[in-house]
């Protein structure tokens, strides 16, 4: 892969990577709210936080990946990229004809400390092919699904029910009953729930315990205390955010946030373009 990286579909990217193996590494610095409209690439594509963390977006699904979980996007999927806050996207790119993943849709993997080192590992300049191709081999070793981790948050589609889901995410806080939102939104409170579970496979009391947690996760990334992640979620105290996290995730914050990579410094500013 040739550092103009025009083949792959990269933009406002510092791309590494090259010669006979199968994955570049591009660097992306992104302020906050910033935003990659729907877009697909002719590669496979690991969307990665070192720093932050990301939203990608399929159709109606979406999953939020703080710098323990990354996605995998194959080739020719339609996605968007966004980032709440600032965010340092390092993000390796595939190409399908010398990668052995077989994943045909958008997949999620942890990423522990090991394949955090690789990552910034293949990510350093000018590495020799013989080292780029050890490193790749183990990288492909190390990527293992884990489906179930980066709370999903699939909108619904009805009106009615879509005006609700935006409100909750513009602000989670939003402390108004079911009964209130479906009051307010035109529709009984029993059609709402309805609606909810008909379009996003979640009760609206699931999805809204969702749409908290994510917007709980910038805070949590950048090590921020618990009290100041409840807060924003809207909860009203650090115990209740932290019982919703560990029954809605399996562990509490602290587990899940164990091995956040250490805030290395991002890549200089640049004028390249891959386009």
């Amino acid at each position: 892969m040739s550092h103009s990286g025009q083949h792959l579909g990269i933009t406002d990217g510092r791309l590494y990577g090259g010669g006979p193996g199968a994955v570049a590494i591009a660097d992306f610095q992104m302020t906050a709210r910033h935003r990659f409209g729907q877009h697909r690439h002719l590669v496979h594509q690991l969307a990665w936080a070192r720093r932050g963390v990301l939203t990608v977006q399929v159709e109606a699904q979406a999953w939020f990946l703080p710098p323990t979980l990354a996605l995998w996007i194959p080739a020719g999927l339609a996605h968007m990229t966004r980032s709440a806050d600032h965010a340092w996207m390092r993000s390796p790119y595939f190409l399908p004809s010398r990668c052995p993943i077989p994943w045909s849709t958008a997949t999620v993997v942890a990423v522990g400390p090991l394949l955090r080192e690789l990552l910034d590992h293949l990510a350093v300049p000018d590495l020799p092919p013989a080292q780029r191709m050890r490193a790749e081999a183990v990288l492909f070793d190390l990527l293992r699904p884990m489906p179930a981790a980066a709370l999903p948050l699939p909108m619904p589609t009805e009106p009615r029910a879509r005006r609700v889901a935006d409100c909750l995410v513009a602000d989670p806080t939003d402390d108004r009953t079911v009964a209130r939102f479906a009051a307010d939104a035109g529709v009984s409170a029993r059609t709402l729930r309805r609606t909810f579970t008909a379009q996003t496979g979640m009760t609206f009391e699931r999805w809204r315990r969702h749409a908290r947690l994510r917007a709980a996760m910038p805070a949590l990334a950048a090590g921020l205390p618990v009290s100041t992640a409840a807060r924003r979620a809207g909860y009203a105290t650090p115990s209740a955010f932290v019982a919703a996290f560990r029954r809605t995730i399996g562990v509490p914050p602290g587990v899940y946030f164990a091995h956040r990579p250490s805030q290395h410094r991002p890549p200089g500013e640049h004028d390249d373009r891959w386009t």
